[in-house]
């Protein structure tokens, strides 16, 4: 669907890939840049994420235009996008947080629809009440860490496989948002030396492992970036971050972050796609022959999707984890050895068994006539 709200320059896309297993998960992306495309590749990824993770969901994406401004001027953009598909939710689409949105926005939407199903990763405090029950289901917000946990628990199912685990050994993640900062601190208490992180403003480098104080301090702080490290001998440049020696590398951060002008220099044994399509399937393959175990996005940040499904079903957020490191250690683990055993990329190897799940249920795939449709808003 292609969405236009004229009055406040609002145009938005929405993307319901495949619904076999279930209603199309998947989160609202808010950038300048976002397109159609974008959003479509997006949303056939969250159909192998979710069928990959075993849960009743299918694959969708979301995505609005924004150039950035008021609180007031996102929450008529969220709110316009909320009506215009409220008809769809939830019985074909559940949205989520992505770039640029959080619980808050998660709030402002189902406000809109008028569904508390409508949407995942709202705010804590934000409960329904059911009538004639003495329970309530609450919100479990993008910002608990849920992807980033499932990042770290990935990580670490990878570094077992490959023989030398987690404990000691060194990572470089790209991006330092809700991904790469929970995928930082659990890693960290996991015994992992973090030796690099990049954000949109700047990288930082030592062999002998970043300070965690000055790195949980910018994580809290929303007007502090990478850029704030107070260790100016440490700083380098964003290029180079490509460059430094880790055993594992993290891109968490936006699409085609890895490329051909930095693929090169990419000297990680294992990369753990924490952000969604960090590098297309072509470059993926190259490093894959060379050598570099890949988890692939849908397998490494499935743990949002897993948290989002717990909301759902109204689990607290300690079942909600119990949950997630469930799923994501199988599939990592489920995925990988079939990878090394048979010597097939990956990412291969779980669209096998994601596409197996899904046409076990008689569903099928469709790649060609998309049913389009455009909405403005009166």
């Amino acid at each position: 669907m292609r969405i236009y709200d004229p009055k406040i320059g609002m145009e938005g896309f929405l993307v319901i890939d495949n619904t076999t297993l279930g209603p199309g998960k998947g989160g609202i992306r808010m950038t300048k840049s976002v397109t159609e495309e974008e959003v479509y590749r997006l949303a056939r990824v969250m159909t192998w994420k979710t069928a990959l993770m075993d849960i009743p969901f299918g694959g969708a994406k979301a995505g609005i235009v924004w150039d950035g401004g008021s609180l007031e001027k996102k929450k008529a953009y969220i709110q316009s996008f909320a009506r215009a598909i409220k008809y769809l939710t939830p019985g074909k689409y559940i949205t989520a947080p992505d770039i640029n949105t959080g619980e808050l926005e998660m709030q402002w939407f189902v406000e809109a629809t008028g569904d508390w199903k409508s949407a995942t990763g709202k705010p804590s405090d934000y409960c329904l009440k059911f009538m004639g029950l003495n329970t309530r289901k609450c919100g479990i917000p993008h910002e608990a860490g849920s992807t980033g946990f499932g990042v770290a628990e990935s990580a670490v199912t990878a570094a077992e496989l490959s023989g030398f685990g987690i404990k000691g050994a060194t990572v470089a993640i790209h991006g330092f948002g809700n991904v790469g900062s929970f995928a930082y601190r659990f890693l960290e208490k996991l015994g992992a030396k973090v030796v690099a992180i990049a954000d949109s403003t700047g990288a930082v480098f030592d062999k002998n492992g970043l300070n965690d104080d000055a790195l949980v301090s910018i994580s809290l702080d929303p007007n502090k970036h990478i850029k704030d490290y107070p260790d100016d001998s440490a700083k380098i440049p964003s290029e180079k971050f490509w460059e430094v020696p880790a055993g594992i590398l993290i891109p968490a951060s936006t699409t085609d972050v890895i490329n051909d002008e930095n693929k090169n220099v990419i000297n990680a044994k294992i990369i753990v796609e924490g952000g969604n399509i960090p590098m297309t399937e072509k470059i993926e393959g190259e490093l894959f022959r060379k050598g570099t175990m890949i988890v692939p996005d849908f397998v490494a940040n499935g743990g949002g999707v897993v948290s989002s499904y717990a909301e759902y079903r109204g689990y607290t957020q300690e079942r909600a984890f119990e949950l997630l490191e469930k799923k994501v250690k199988e599939t990592t683990r489920l995925v990988l050895e079939k990878s090394i055993k048979e010597g097939k990329n990956p990412r291969d190897v779980g669209m096998e068994i994601a596409k197996e799940r899904i046409e076990s249920k008689g569903g099928k795939n469709i790649e060609v006539n998309p049913q389009i449709r455009e909405v403005v808003v009166n």
